[in-house]
């Protein structure tokens, strides 16, 4: 199985588990989980109207995450004219956004960065220089 494989393997089981899988055999037969997160919205919608969320996102593969996940359970991202491409707006209920949305947005995009760092670690010491570790902090100098 190669990495990629691997990598979408896992992204699909910690949906499963923010889907509400319990079992082993549930996780397997998850492919309904967005089915049973959908459904959770739209009770949530419910007893906790959705409110407008501006979420801010520090780098592009994060955000462009976010948008899929919202995108996915049938929420509308948008910006505002004006606002910084790493700003991300949804109305959304607040319960699903701290229960559901953003857990689930934070393992997958911690899943998602470490790939990132270990495929970006490995080009650049097979293809640039073998030694991939931060630069060096020095002790500063006065002058005077």
């Amino acid at each position: 199985m190669s990495d990629e494989a691997r990598l979408v393997e896992k992204l699909k089981r910690i949906e499963a588990l923010f889907a509400g899988a319990v079992t082993q055999g549930e996780r397997a037969a998850a492919a309904n989980a967005m089915q049973r997160i959908r459904g959770r919205l739209r009770e949530l919608h419910k007893t906790d109207p959705p409110t407008e969320f501006k979420l801010r996102l520090v780098d592009m593969w994060s955000r462009r995450l976010l948008v899929a996940l919202l995108r996915r359970y049938g929420i509308r991202p948008y910006r505002y004219h004006r606002q910084k491409r790493t700003t991300v707006m949804a109305k959304v209920s607040k319960r699903f956004v701290e229960e559901t949305l953003w857990p689930e947005f934070r393992e997958l995009d911690d899943t998602l960065r470490t790939y990132l760092e270990e495929i970006t670690d490995r080009v650049i010491r097979e293809g640039v220089y073998a030694d991939t570790s931060e630069a060096e902090i020095i002790k500063e100098t006065i002058e005077g």
